[in-house]
């Protein structure tokens, strides 16, 4: 046992440790006492200008797209999904999501449905996570105005088809909203390639930035509703938001040092290689799986082609809550991990886990395979104890 140590398999929450010139960029932005974005005409204030359309560059460069100025800054990925939910849909639209989703997805639609404006269909999923397509196929109507696609669930891993997916919806004329909270960054995101309406994206996961940091791309041609209305610093005379983009979906001062340091996070994963990243999370995903599938009493949920996935993974101890489970790992091993339904609890009764949960491990490009053999073998350690009980 080793409670002093620090090993965090906990990614997929937030990701940890950042590359070191994340933290020195926001630090600098902070101290630097950079001026507020767009309010005014100094010095500050344009360098926190440039520093605002770097951002947008970055991530234009990083997605492929073709234009930054589609791209809108938000707090994270919720705040970015209730834009484009909220933003798009109008009374009588019937929506379309996959049991793989978020309760940021599961939420503002419940919330419209029961207020009577919208109505929605559920694609069930496998107990590996991967969508039913015949079903999703019948469920087109008339009225079908949005598919939500989770390019990678949170709970399971499993990366989602989301090119067959958003083809077959756009043959339907239905827009498609992808929540890529926790695909940017551990797998290619390509717009250019993909037929994507709207995109979702948190800076302090996959993307390796701050939290605070997230945004929404809208595609050309497709107009939203603003989520929130006040300051700009543009056209500052009229009485109603701005209707240019970006400025039509995003009000109030923007955090430049999240920004800044979610610059240099993208920085280093084009640096170091996306290839690289994503093929040393699989790497660790496979030896993950294979070491804990080992123990006696341990239950793996998921996919187990882990080329199908990112490096998310579930799993549950026989006799042992999760809860429980995670509390020892934490202090008897000083292993960091999440435990419960993960904000997703349709998931959750697709793999056969709900409602009691799972322990989730999220390895991360900082976590070594020395980590995952302590993991393995406090979890075996701890299975062999409760089996002499």
């Amino acid at each position: 046992m080793n409670s002093e140590l620090n090993l965090y398999f906990d990614n997929a929450a937030t990701s940890w440790p950042k590359p070191e010139p994340v933290y020195g960029a926001a630090e600098r932005c902070l101290r630097g006492s950079w001026g507020n974005p767009g309010r005014s005409g100094h010095t500050r204030t344009l360098e926190a200008d440039r520093l605002v359309y770097r951002a947008r560059e970055t991530l234009a460069r990083f997605f492929h797209i073709a234009d930054p100025g589609r791209i809108v800054f938000a707090l994270n990925a919720t705040d970015a999904l209730n834009m484009a939910i909220k933003g798009l849909l109008e009374a009588g639209d019937h929506v379309l999501y996959t049991a793989m989703d978020h309760n940021s997805v599961l939420r503002p639609l419940g919330g419209l449905r029961r207020a009577g404006l919208i109505s929605t269909t559920m694609i069930p999923c496998s107990p590996e996570g991967y969508p039913d397509l015949d079903f999703m196929e019948r469920s087109f109507q008339r009225r079908t105005r949005l598919l939500v696609i989770n390019h990678a669930s949170n709970v399971l891993g499993t990366i989602l088809p989301l090119k067959e997916m958003a083809t077959a919806a756009h043959r339907h004329g239905v827009a498609v909203l992808v929540d890529a909270s926790q695909s940017a960054g551990a797998v290619p995101v390509d717009l250019a390639a993909a037929p994507v309406d709207m995109l979702a994206f948190t800076g302090h996961k996959g993307l390796l930035g701050p939290p605070g940091t997230g945004g929404l791309y809208v595609r050309p041609g497709l107009d939203l509703k603003p989520w929130r209305e006040g300051g700009t610093g543009s056209h500052s005379e009229m009485d109603l938001h701005p209707e240019t983009m970006p400025e039509r979906l995003e009000a109030g001062t923007l955090n430049s040092p999240g920004l800044a340091g979610l610059i240099e996070g993208i920085k280093f994963i084009e640096e170091t290689g996306l290839d690289k990243i994503r093929a040393h999370e699989v790497t660790l995903r496979k030896r993950l799986r294979r070491k804990l599938e080992e123990i006696k009493g341990v239950t793996v949920y998921g996919p187990a082609d882990d080329d199908r996935c990112t490096a998310v993974l579930s799993f549950t101890l026989e006799g042992v809550d999760c809860g429980e489970l995670g509390y020892i790992l934490e202090s008897s091993f000083g292993i960091i991990c999440r435990t419960g339904l993960h904000c997703a609890p349709l998931a959750h009764q697709a793999a056969g886990t709900f409602p009691q949960g799972t322990v989730r491990l999220s390895p991360g490009y900082f976590t070594s395979d020395k980590d995952v053999d302590y993991l393995a073998g406090a979890v075996a350690e701890i299975s062999a104890f409760t089996r002499a009980r």
